[in-house]
């Protein structure tokens, strides 16, 4: 473990200790709002990086939908769906110089982003309902070839929720900007996925995905930062503006990689943001959790029965289910 992971991991764990030993008497109200609790603390992990504004919501909903044309059951679809927000946890133990670096990592600077899955491992090691999202949050990284990381897992090993957050995630890393380069478009990312079948990715998992991608499934996802609302553009930076879907007309918001300040403004039906020239304070840039959106992702979970899942035991090793 590197100085930075012992560091920068280790303060979480209590922190999950006190949720679990609070909560769990409570039953399954106790359980819904200790899970809440582990989508708020994805969700400012999330908020370190203004470049990666709405992934975990994207990868959720990409790993929904490919889940379900996989044919699992309801409830593993919602699992899934949930380990697609919360798998990139253990990035609370990367430290902002390798998170938020304008240009390619070398190295060195690999070597502590591939601790994440787990960091995320270890976090969630105190936590009640880990079993549900472990195989998301640990081996995402995997590769069907066995050059993947943390373990170099290979081919039906690598847990089925991973290989299907993995190609999400992927997916997602390709299609949004970055500093150094503008997001791809979804047909040439989806040629990289086909092309990255039965090597990278599951090539059935790969296939329906690829297919889904090109029915249009994908469009109204990519650059989203929930449904129905597009990321918005700083001038500087490109899209980093995150728009909560209760936010009206007049509502400030802030670019969290340049700090400028914007206006939201009504044009033509949609909100659009309007630099005011200014610059966010410090306490202006402290980050807000879009508690609205945590609590319909817990509902949509909810409705699609995830408490009908083990409490106590985990579902590994699924089979894949050919739709």
């Amino acid at each position: 473990m590197t100085r930075v992971q012992s560091r920068t991991a280790s303060y979480p764990w209590s922190w999950l200790h006190a949720v679990a030993s609070h909560l769990r008497p409570g039953g399954r109200r106790g359980d819904e709002q200790a899970l809440l609790s582990l989508l708020n603390l994805a969700w400012f992990v999330e908020a370190r990086d203004p470049y990666t504004g709405g992934h975990l919501w994207r990868v959720s909903r990409y790993a929904q939908a490919l889940a379900e044309h996989a044919g699992l059951s309801p409830p593993e679809v919602a699992r899934i769906a949930l380990g697609g927000f919360l798998h990139d946890l253990g990035k609370v133990g990367v430290p902002d110089a390798v998170l938020r670096k304008a240009g390619p990592l070398g190295e060195a600077e690999w070597q502590v982003m591939r601790t994440h899955p787990q960091v995320g491992l270890r976090l969630l090691s105190a936590y009640p309902l880990a079993h549900w999202v472990r195989d998301a949050v640990g081996s995402h990284h995997e590769r069907c070839d066995g050059q993947g990381y943390p373990d170099g897992l290979t081919g039906t090993a690598i847990p089925l929720a991973a290989r299907i957050v993995g190609i999400c995630d992927a997916f997602d890393a390709m299609t949004s900007a970055r500093p150094y380069r503008a997001p791809m478009p979804i047909e040439r990312a989806l040629g990289i996925i086909d092309a990255q079948s039965g090597t990278q990715f599951d090539r059935d998992l790969a296939a329906h995905f690829v297919a889904l991608g090109r029915a249009g499934r994908w469009s109204h996802i990519a650059g989203h930062s929930d449904e129905g609302i597009p990321l918005l553009h700083c001038p500087h930076c490109g899209p980093t503006l995150v728009r909560p879907r209760e936010a009206r007309a007049g509502q400030l918001l802030y670019c969290r990689n340049c700090t400028s300040a914007f206006v939201l403004e009504a044009s033509r039906g949609e909100l659009q943001a309007r630099p005011t020239g200014a610059m966010a304070s410090a306490s202006e840039l402290i980050t807000d959790a879009d508690q609205a959106l945590l609590h319909r992702l817990l509902a949509e979970f909810a409705a699609l029965r995830l408490w009908a899942l083990p409490v106590a035991t985990g579902a590994r090793g699924v089979p894949f289910a050919a739709g």
